[in-house]
């Protein structure tokens, strides 16, 4: 049994490892660093761009509950992070260099799969090969991938945040904790008073924004990965509800909750830079220095990365893919990752695992059955495959799952959910 994988991301390398692992023999193709696309740096797999966080880990929330099940699945991406942790409360946030290069590592010393460090420019579709290059996709690919669906794609915008180093922060303004003192103040925290808010709020809504060269207009933002002056545009209360609310924190230089508050995530072990969470922004880099630096305790921060603006582009699922995750009219040629809208770090690998199993079947000659809907993975796929005339892509999050009315205790009701999945996860996997 063969098998090609274009792309080495997070989806790819899931993919790869797991069919790898089954006997079948895998060649993956991955550009790098032959080609790199406009948000791409390193030459290194499974390279992540907007931030270094996999989200939660609890339990009886969306993304704590999408990492059991693909630990149900065997993922081995999981594992590659756990080597790269750095601290971040509930939520599993990796080094991105150490992560990468872990996965790199397990892909590259793996004997099923032969990587081939090359531009693939078009698609063969005489036998099953799996598309797992990206929402970045375009060149002569993307060209491949449209004449095969038509005119069914969709094209947003998605946004990376700045990060600065942690010895320019001003600590005597800064206080380290996390939310409801979760972990074990693994946050850095920017407190804002409301005249420090309101002034920082009207120079973020009138700071001069860069231009987005080649790119299609108008502008369709993803609302998941939303740059911080449109979500900002929206209201003056929409960031400090958002990325900005002060719940579950107190100021230590007053004993309130701020008005508002910046938090500061680790970018590395190391703890020698810092990610501003929520902070995606596509403003010019002069602008962002200006403006962020009005943050408290950024006043004489050092940006080692300014956040920059790039188009995704991603398949009109539902109108072009069954839930096996190929396309219906080209059956061999299957899709994973964020191009096909599951949006996230680990959604991407989630989906790489899906697909796997799913080319496993065709393989071997078996049927394919999608995990049940009541599973995180399931209700996903489900959406992804639904008609949906305004589709966008969707992160995991608990109200895809089927509703619980009866427990009317969010955490419970969540906890529930979260313990059917469990056990339907593990019984469909084990199939």
């Amino acid at each position: 049994m063969q098998i090609n994988i274009l792309g080495a991301g997070l989806a790819g390398c899931e993919a790869a490892l797991w069919l790898a692992d089954r006997g079948v023999a895998v060649d993956l193709y991955e550009q790098k660093p032959t080609r790199f696309s406009p948000a791409h740096k390193s030459a290194g797999f499974a390279e992540l761009i907007c931030s270094n966080s996999l989200k939660a880990e609890r339990p009886d929330s969306a993304s704590g509950l999408l990492k059991l099940e693909m630990r149900q699945m065997g993922s081995h991406l999981l594992d590659a992070a756990e080597t790269a942790r750095v601290a971040a409360g509930g939520a599993l946030a990796v080094d991105r260099d150490r992560f990468s290069a872990a996965v790199t590592q397990l892909v590259e010393s793996h004997p099923n799969i032969t990587v081939h460090r090359q531009e693939v420019t078009g698609i063969d579709d005489s036998q099953p090969v799996l598309v797992a290059t990206g929402p970045l996709t375009d060149g002569k690919l993307g060209e491949a991938i449209a004449a095969l669906t038509g005119s069914h794609r969709l094209s947003f915008f998605d946004a990376v945040a700045p990060i600065v180093t942690a010895e320019s922060l001003d600590m005597d303004k800064v206080f380290a904790a996390s939310r409801y003192g979760r972990g074990e103040a693994d946050y850095l925290n920017c407190p804002f008073n409301r005249e420090e808010y309101e002034a920082f709020y009207n120079a973020l809504i009138t700071a001069e924004r860069a231009p987005l060269h080649d790119f299609d207009t108008p502008l369709t933002v993803y609302e998941g990965c939303m740059p911080i002056e449109v979500m900002a545009a929206r209201g003056a209360d929409t960031i400090r509800y958002g990325p900005l609310r002060p719940v579950g924190l107190r100021d230590p230089r007053t004993g309130h909750r701020p008005w508002a508050n910046v938090q500061l995530r680790a970018e590395n072990t190391g703890r020698t830079m810092y990610n501003l969470v929520g902070f995606q922004t596509n403003l010019k880099w002069g602008e962002q220095k200006r403006v962020f630096s009005m943050i408290p305790g950024l006043e004489h921060a050092e940006f080692v990365r300014y956040g920059v603006m790039h188009r995704n582009t991603f398949l009109d699922s539902p109108v072009v893919l069954t839930d096996a995750l190929c396309l219906k009219e080209h059956p061999n040629v299957f899709f994973a990752g964020q191009i096909t809208g599951f949006e996230g770090y680990m959604e991407s690998a989630a989906c790489g695992l899906l697909a796997a199993r799913s080319i496993y079947a065709r393989l071997t000659g078996q049927a394919w059955t999608p995990p049940p809907e009541t599973t995180m993975c399931g209700a996903l796929l489900r959406y992804i495959t639904t008609p949906n005339k305004d589709f966008q892509p969707l992160g995991a999050n608990m109200g895809i799952l089927p509703p619980r009315h009866e427990i009317r205790d969010k955490r419970a009701r969540y906890a529930a959910l979260s313990e059917t999945a469990q056990a339907d996860m593990a019984a469909w996997a084990g199939r």
